[in-house]
């Protein structure tokens, strides 16, 4: 018989198991003890997030692709999106818990570092034919980069200038640290982690839209819900944030932590 002390430590960790595991995840926690998220996240995150969660498997890419590849039931168990639109519409969807905020970006131009200061401000690039690297419609930088040249009624430049329409911000500074383009609309982290091969132009301030990355973890058959709320809580706690800040994010306030999404849709 099972002696009183071993049956109350053994009814306290299958407790902790249970507490750990409380999400409705469709088909329950398939993640043993110890095991380690999935997260599907945007390429703008690449060199942060494995600092914060270096137990973590990620898969770093356009947040437009990433969503389509969860939809489409890709192994995934938590996605950080570079935008709302692709966290909140997976929630409306019922294939993700709500969204979280956790970070924002701006939008920096970039141009070669070695390059002879042809570009050296927005309005150079109406001039001599410069090549533009830009994020494709429908991607999160690329959506941000139309938004940002409206406001600043600069539509031309992509008319004018693009030559690349990127699926993500890790290939438009490919092509402005090869050469391959004269400049690129990116957001200020990657200015600042390809700092050795590229060179930052500010933009203005009053033409900025808000760039806000979003977390969730991701229900699907399968999913490992303990270990994708645990990377959840990984990158919002002091040490998350902190890594955050010294890779050039800016932290959101309190109310666009607590932000809900709209609305889940019964699946």
């Amino acid at each position: 018989m099972v002696g009183s002390r071993a049956l109350a430590t053994l009814l306290a960790a299958v407790a902790l198991a249970a507490a750990g595991c409380g999400s409705d995840s469709q088909g329950g926690d398939r993640g043993g003890p110890g095991a380690s998220a999935t997260v599907y996240a945007a390429s703008s995150l690449r060199d942060v997030l494995p600092e914060i969660d270096p137990a973590a498997r990620f898969s770093f890419g356009g947040s437009d692709t990433l969503q389509l590849q969860i939809e489409r039931g890709a192994p995934a168990d938590a996605f950080a999106s570079a935008a709302p639109t692709q966290a909140e519409a997976l929630f409306a969807e019922g294939r993700c818990e709500r969204p979280v905020a956790f970070a924002t970006n701006r939008l920096v131009l970039i141009v070669p570092r070695e390059g002879r200061g042809a570009v050296t401000s927005l309005g150079d690039l109406g001039r001599g034919g410069h090549r533009l690297a830009v994020g494709a419609a429908g991607v999160p930088v690329g959506d941000y980069t139309r938004r940002l040249l409206a406001a600043l009624g600069r539509d031309d430049v992509l008319r004018d200038n693009a030559v690349s329409q990127e699926k993500d911000v890790a290939g438009i500074v490919a092509k402005v640290a090869l050469g391959s383009a004269d400049a690129g609309f990116v957001y200020r982290t990657d200015g600042l982690a390809s700092r050795g091969r590229t060179r930052t132009i500010a933009l203005p301030e009053g033409a900025q839209p808000p760039v806000r990355y979003l977390a969730c973890a991701v229900r699907r058959d399968g999913a490992r819900s303990a270990a994708a709320q645990a990377f959840l809580v990984r990158l919002r706690s002091d040490a998350g944030r902190a890594a955050l800040r010294r890779a050039g994010f800016v932290l959101p306030g309190a109310r666009d932590q607590r932000r809900a999404a709209p609305r889940r849709a019964a699946r």
